[in-house]
């Protein structure tokens, strides 16, 4: 089944111990796209500008991915620069610049309106709501957010959970939002505000996911898998994106979401977040196979099995 994305399309220029690199393509609908297309069909709502050229949308193209939804503006896309030389699981902004999406009102082709599994990526809450409200047929949706929203757009934030049925967020943003340091107090206090479940990422420790009771499987309800062990860590930057697009882009492709498909869908999440870090920007992303998800999906398997 189709995903609709809305979020940003962007350019990075990141600066990592393994080097630095200017202007990638990058933004969390580009991250979340490519990683979602090696499992389902994806439809974009995004806004760029006229730096954007022929060779950024031919990313978009050899994925297949559905571009109908985004925007072309006067002006420049959104721009980020950020350093990891301190810290590599936590980037310092050098730069943000806005541009073309400061001004972003997503508008909903009628071709993606049949679009029954959507997730709203880290963007404005007040949009993240009309997107929502616009799309009343969506049968699983999922969301992302960030510090900021949470800290300053709380209200409006909260507004969109309530029509979530999967919210994706780090454990800082978890314990911020909940107003409580026990993760799992925390991840419990973030369900009863709407999501039924919640997946708590941990960056290079892993993601778990917390969810309300699931039919089949009443009395678990908590799932963790760790990261993919590598060798190399060259660009963080969209790792947790990629990451959504793997999990939200296989319980797409599933006829039935199990509580099996879902854990299934956390490990896939894993490996599309690992595959993202080896290179800058999404270079990986366009270089990877299906051969080579499914390869590394079955050693993360082999990894984890205890018996």
């Amino acid at each position: 089944m189709a995903i609709t994305v809305v979020g940003s399309v962007a350019f990075d220029t990141v600066e990592t111990p393994s080097g630095r690199k200017e202007r990638c393509l990058a933004g969390a609908a580009t991250y979340f796209s490519l990683a979602a297309s090696f499992f389902t069909d994806v439809r974009v709502i995004a806004v760029v500008g006229e730096d954007f050229g022929a060779s950024e949308q031919a990313v978009f193209d050899a994925r297949e991915i559905d571009t109908t939804g985004i925007q072309h503006a006067p002006g420049k896309t959104f721009f980020w620069q950020g350093s990891y030389l301190e810290n590599l699981n936590e980037a310092r902004t050098l730069q943000t610049d806005l541009n073309v999406f400061a001004g972003f009102e997503p508008k909903i082709p009628d071709a993606y309106r049949d679009s029954q599994f959507l997730f709203l990526a880290n963007i404005d809450p007040v949009l993240q709501r009309r997107v929502r409200e616009a799309t009343p047929h969506a049968k699983l949706v999922a969301g992302d957010t960030m510090n900021y929203w949470i800290k300053d757009h709380k209200p409006a934030l909260l507004e969109v959970l309530k029509g979530l049925d999967i919210l994706l967020i780090n454990d800082t943003e978890t314990r911020m939002l909940a107003g409580n340091s026990n993760l799992v107090l925390a991840a419990r206090a973030v369900m009863e505000m709407g999501p039924r479940m919640l997946v708590v990422k941990h960056g290079e420790y892993g993601a778990t996911l917390f969810h309300k009771a699931i039919p089949g499987a009443p009395d678990s309800r908590t799932f963790k898998t760790p990261a993919f062990p590598l060798e190399q860590v060259t660009d963080p930057t969209g790792a947790g994106d990629s990451f959504g697009g793997g999990f939200f882009g296989y319980l797409a492709s599933q006829r039935e979401l199990t509580p099996g498909v879902f854990r299934r869908a956390m490990f896939y999440g894993s490996v599309m977040g690992s595959f993202t870090v080896e290179r800058f920007g999404t270079e990986r992303l366009q270089q990877l196979t299906r051969e080579e998800i499914d390869h590394r999906f079955n050693l993360f398997r082999e990894l984890t099995h205890l018996d």
